[in-house]
């Protein structure tokens, strides 16, 4: 037997900052780029009754942990639920499982971080977020640690929930956030863009988005389902969370490829790459670049590890015990 360790959302929520999950996220895909396994998730669907199961998974091994997520959605209960498994990466025993619902924001909104600070230029100072939801919030505390934004300007279709993100933010950051009454006054003359909605069609106009522009996109991980028009992605640098996600299930680049503007080279690098030093992502000040971030076990390990060392330092959470498959195998 061997004993790990139960942490409860609760156990973790305080145990972290923004700039710290963004830090354990930049290294970790840093291990990605210089060839550390993760793989896109696997979605199961049932229609009968309505429901998804997704997993996903990375090992980082200077991290010294793997393991991903697990997720249940839907169903008769219509809500979500958020499990990670922890092990040790050189002996696999396991080390945690972690509930990650209070994560989830945090560790997804630290990914885009890291690409708006590798990809976005140096002197951005206006930011629009599409999107007033828990993702949005947490990409916006998130990318608020990386760049000074003077700017930011949030549109989501209901006018009471722009303007109490705007409200929260104003407040909270060293910046003008206000709430703009349609995605294209939020979107135009925009420094770096950030979708996080779970709309099935594109929320921005290509028209909008300036030369120079970085938009991060997040809110779909689904082949039928493009938060970016086609033309966009035609047009800018296009780099994923993953290279294998493309055509696994990065809806905005389907389409675009559906739609005969891109073939499958289209993709320039993977956010990895361009942390470890191999590809240089930007090249220019008037190049377009797109993150699709359709979430990883990247991030999740990262996130998972940092909240479990800290848990440990803080005596929190409660010992389980696991029987080594050894033991279960054999009744030895």
């Amino acid at each position: 037997m061997t004993d790990a360790l139960f942490l409860t959302s609760a156990d973790v929520d305080d145990l972290a900052e923004p700039a710290d999950y963004v830090t354990a996220v930049r290294d970790a895909y840093r291990q990605i780029g210089e060839g550390a396994p993760a793989e896109p998730r696997t979605k199961l669907i049932s229609r009968s009754p309505p429901g998804m199961l997704t997993t996903y998974a990375a090992v980082l091994p200077e991290t010294g942990a793997m393991g991903g997520y697990m997720y249940s959605a839907g169903f008769d209960a219509r809500d979500a639920w958020f499990m990670t498994p922890l092990f040790d990466a050189d002996s696999g025993e396991p080390l945690a499982l972690i509930d990650g619902a209070s994560m989830n924001p945090f560790k997804t909104g630290a990914a885009g971080a890291v690409a708006v600070d590798a990809l976005a230029r140096e002197d951005a100072t206006s930011l629009a977020v599409i999107g007033s939801g828990a993702q949005a919030r947490g990409q916006l505390k998130a990318t608020a640690t990386v760049r000074a934004f003077e700017t930011v300007r949030v549109f989501s279709p209901t006018p009471e929930n722009r303007e109490a993100f705007a409200a929260a933010f104003d407040e909270e950051l060293d910046a003008d956030v206000r709430a703009v009454s349609d995605a294209s006054e939020a979107v135009s003359g925009a420094d770096a863009v950030i979708t996080a909605t779970n709309a099935s069609d594109p929320v921005i106009d290509d028209s909008d988005v300036e030369p120079g522009t970085h938009v991060t996109a997040m809110g779909q991980y689904h082949r039928e389902r493009n938060e970016l028009p086609p033309e966009l992605i035609a047009r800018a640098t296009y780099v994923p969370d993953l290279r294998a996600r493309a055509t696994h299930d990065a809806g905005s680049f389907l389409a675009a490829l559906e739609a005969g503007l891109i073939d499958e080279d289209h993709v320039a690098t993977d956010l990895g790459e361009v942390i470890s030093g191999s590809h240089a992502g930007r090249t220019s000040a008037e190049e377009v670049t797109v993150f699709d971030s359709g979430g990883t076990g990247i991030e999740t390990v990262a996130a998972a590890h940092m909240l479990y060392t800290r848990a440990v330092d803080a005596g929190r959470g409660e010992s389980i015990s696991f029987a080594p498959a050894s033991e279960a195998l054999t009744g030895e």
